[in-house]
């Protein structure tokens, strides 16, 4: 089955716009389409996002909660890998790299330009290109 790792912004675009291509996405997790990789990092990272005044306003603490707890008791969990350096411009997303490793993740899906243009694998690519992608697989 395919492994996905989707990086912090993509879960926040789906929780804030519940008909975006990002909400498509995690429909399709949530239906059994592919696995979800996380690691610890991850959900940390995605528990402050979720707290920020900017973004609670827009993400209820319901919706918030629901999500964590299905990312912690569906997705398949890693641990932490130790980074290397391999995403130019930006080194705080170098786990991801490593998490998508570490979780033989096949793709990453980012809406982050310094991942998106970063040469490594497994691939970087965006939510809309990734559904599409997704949507070739019977």
């Amino acid at each position: 089955m395919l492994r996905v790792v989707l990086d912090v912004n993509v879960l926040i675009s789906a929780l804030i716009r519940r008909s975006s291509v990002p909400a498509a996405i995690l429909h399709e997790w949530r239906a059994g389409r592919f696995e979800l990789v996380v690691s610890p990092h991850l959900l940390d990272e995605l528990q402050d996002v979720l707290g920020r005044p900017n973004i609670a306003r827009y993400v209820s603490p319901t919706a918030a909660e629901e999500l964590l707890a299905a990312l912690r008791d569906i997705a398949i969990l890693v641990e932490d890998p130790p980074p290397e350096r391999v995403v130019p411009g930006d080194p705080d997303d170098d786990y991801l790299v490593a998490l998508a490793l570490a979780g033989r993740a096949h793709v990453i899906v980012t809406g982050d330009a310094h991942l998106l243009e970063a040469d490594f694998l497994p691939q970087a690519v965006p939510p809309r290109e990734f559904l599409a992608r997704l949507a070739d697989i019977p």
